[in-house]
């Protein structure tokens, strides 16, 4: 059954995903020096700190291994977080994640670097990613199996999953580097108009944010309130 449930992974979740570029053996890794964190967090020296601070909004994360690993090519994309297949019918609490970070990227003939992004906004995006594996760690082999074919099928659930990540980010108190990372998006004058519309329709627009962040606070204030 396993070995079904694993072929059945690779061939819906993995590779018609992300077009091929999950494909951990295509792509060649940048050289650079990674980073041991807490004996568990495998992190690239350049983004260290900036993962670390994203890394301290979930501390629901810190017994999971997370390698958080650049890539030559991810289409359309900044960041992608994935299980990792190898210990992914282990359970739930054995599964250990990637979070994939591309050195540059293509959106529409317009390539972006690292260089080009703002600490504040790649610490946004490495959250909304840990939003993503939070959403994941919920999920069985199975399920994540479902996940993968429900996301290459249905765009209303892609705006699920990715709304999802949001949430989990914000309510994880990173309202502000979300916005950070929406503002960046959406009003970068170099990203095309379509582009822009895809994220304004699959993503939490800065509007939603502001009501979630608004909640926590009013949440935080009451069990202030109770504990006095």
């Amino acid at each position: 059954m396993h070995s079904i449930l694993k072929r059945t992974y690779f061939f819906l979740f993995l590779t018609p995903l992300i077009a091929g570029s999950w494909s951990c053996a295509a792509k060649k890794d940048m050289e650079e020096e990674k980073i041991i964190y807490k004996e568990n967090k495998i992190i690239p020296e350049s983004i260290l700190n900036e993962a670390k601070i994203a890394l301290s909004y979930y501390p629901e994360l810190e017994d999971v291994e997370i390698e958080f690993k650049f890539k030559q090519d991810i289409k359309k994309s900044f960041m992608q977080a994935q299980p990792k297949i190898s210990n992914l019918f282990k359970g739930k609490k054995n599964r250990s994640y990637y979070v994939f970070i591309s050195n540059k990227f293509l959106i529409e003939d317009e390539e972006f670097s690292m260089a080009d992004v703002p600490s504040e906004v790649l610490i946004g995006w490495l959250g909304h990613e840990l939003g993503h594996i939070m959403d994941y760690r919920h999920k069985s082999a199975l399920g994540l199996v479902i996940f993968g074919a429900r996301y290459i099928t249905s765009e209303n659930y892609i705006k699920e999953a990715e709304r999802a990540a949001d949430t989990y980010a914000v309510n994880s108190g990173m309202g502000d580097y979300i916005l950070a990372t929406k503002d960046f998006i959406l009003n970068h004058s170099h990203l095309s108009d379509s582009y822009k519309e895809r994220i304004a329709r699959l993503y939490l627009s800065p509007e939603e944010i502001l009501v979630l962040v608004n909640e926590l606070e009013e949440k935080m204030e009451e069990a202030e309130k109770e504990e006095s």
